[in-house]
């Protein structure tokens, strides 16, 4: 009789235990549910929101006193902005590009600033315009161009931005452009710090940002110089929000600018981080000599940059051949090696070989620092080298996931 009992109160308090686990399990599964809701419900709101301000905009039925967005966005007019750029005087355009003309313009505050005209009319400029006021809204980097404000008023699309006295590297590199402005002697200091600061732009949106931002049209025309050189990376008009998982990937149509394109984005539509990691690459490909992405004007086999420069890379004798003349130089042999293995890294056609922008920071941050204590030439250690294979650096060596 007492077993019975005892047996009869051990299966009670399993049934009790049960049921206490079967209960926090399913409190548990409704909280998840509800946050997700609300994360959801928010995500919505948030885009409803923009739109529907768009949408006033364009109606032209907004409240004049509505002139900052809960992001501290500002809201202009047409007519300010007009009255800021002279009327869109010829006199101040200071760029251009497929999305229209970019031009110099003061505020009523006296504020110098740069206002991008959009003419690219149609579904995919009203994409590119949206997706930089939603983006830029909310991403805030010393390495990232600050969006000051936009307007949306009937047909026209502008957005204003913080003005950068030195305009673009592409500017700088090539002096026989159009852009009427003075080109600056970009010695081998300058353009290390150059090649840092877009670095750290793209270690932002990449590594600081979740899910991460692929900038995906990454350009030397897109790196833009202030006053005292200082870099922030631009144009964020065809950014894609990237994958969260690791080593995923997004599907999107293939845009951006040729020579600039990683290889397995153009032929598959795959986008990742490590395509940004690719256009970067490039530029510093540019940094190094001078050269743009593609010049089918060149001698035979030297029309497309990475083709030319990737295989004299690969070599420690040959690296010096493929500088630019502009330098006359003046730069440590011992750096222009390894900046050359980050470059050669960074374009590697198999994106598992190419390394994350953290380890290219990394590995340039002792370069400037060098420079910066004083030091004329230095050998800094790097986790990218070229010694240890005659075609390619090491992969074991960028620590790349």
């Amino acid at each position: 009789m007492e077993e019975t009992e005892e047996a009869y109160q051990k299966k009670e308090r399993a049934s009790l235990v049960a049921i206490v686990v079967l209960a926090c399990l399913a409190l548990s599964s409704l909280f998840v549910a509800f946050s997700y809701y609300c994360y959801i419900r928010n995500k919505v709101s948030k885009r409803h929101r923009i739109n529907k301000k768009f949408d006033c905009e364009e109606k032209g039925d907004c409240q004049e006193q509505q002139e900052v967005t809960d992001k501290g966005i500002q809201v202009f007019t047409f007519k300010q902005l007009h009255s800021a750029t002279g009327g869109f005087s010829k006199s101040n355009v200071v760029g251009h590009g497929g999305f229209g003309l970019v031009y110099r313009g003061v505020l009523n505050n006296g504020r110098k600033v740069a206002i991008k005209f959009m003419d690219n009319a149609g579904k995919q400029g009203e994409e590119e315009f949206k997706m930089e006021v939603e983006l830029l809204s909310r991403l805030r980097s010393p390495y990232l161009l600050a969006l000051l404000g936009y307007c949306s008023d009937n047909s026209h699309k502008l957005l204003v931005y913080e003005f950068m006295a030195n305009g673009g590297l592409q500017e700088h590199l090539y002096p026989n452009n159009r852009s009427g402005s003075v080109p600056l002697r970009l010695d081998w200091e300058t353009r290390m710090r150059i090649a840092l600061g877009a670095a750290k732009g793209l270690e932002y949106l990449h590594e600081q940002v979740s899910p991460p931002v692929i900038h995906r049209d990454f350009k030397s025309s897109n790196v833009l110089l202030d006053r005292n050189l200082h870099t922030k990376v631009s144009d964020f008009g065809l950014a894609k929000v990237g994958s969260d998982k690791a080593g995923g990937h997004v599907s999107t149509r293939v845009l951006g600018t040729q020579g600039y394109v990683a290889p397995e984005y153009a032929l598959t539509g795959h986008l990742t981080t490590k395509s940004d990691v690719y256009s970067y690459g490039i530029v510093l490909l540019e940094l190094l000599t001078g050269r743009v992405p593609v010049d089918m004007k060149r001698a035979t086999g030297e029309g497309v940059l990475v083709s030319w420069a990737l295989p004299q890379l690969a070599e420690r004798d040959k690296v010096v051949d493929v500088m630019d003349p502009a330098l006359e130089g003046q730069y440590s042999t011992k750096e222009v090696v390894q900046v050359a293995a980050i470059a050669a890294m960074c374009v590697q056609e198999e994106t598992d070989y190419r390394p994350l922008m953290a380890d290219v920071v990394k590995s340039l941050v002792p370069l400037v620092r060098s420079r910066g204590s004083g030091s004329k030439v230095s050998g800094c250690s790097s986790s990218f080298s070229l010694a240890r294979s005659p075609n390619l650096p090491d992969k074991a060596s960028v620590g790349s996931q």
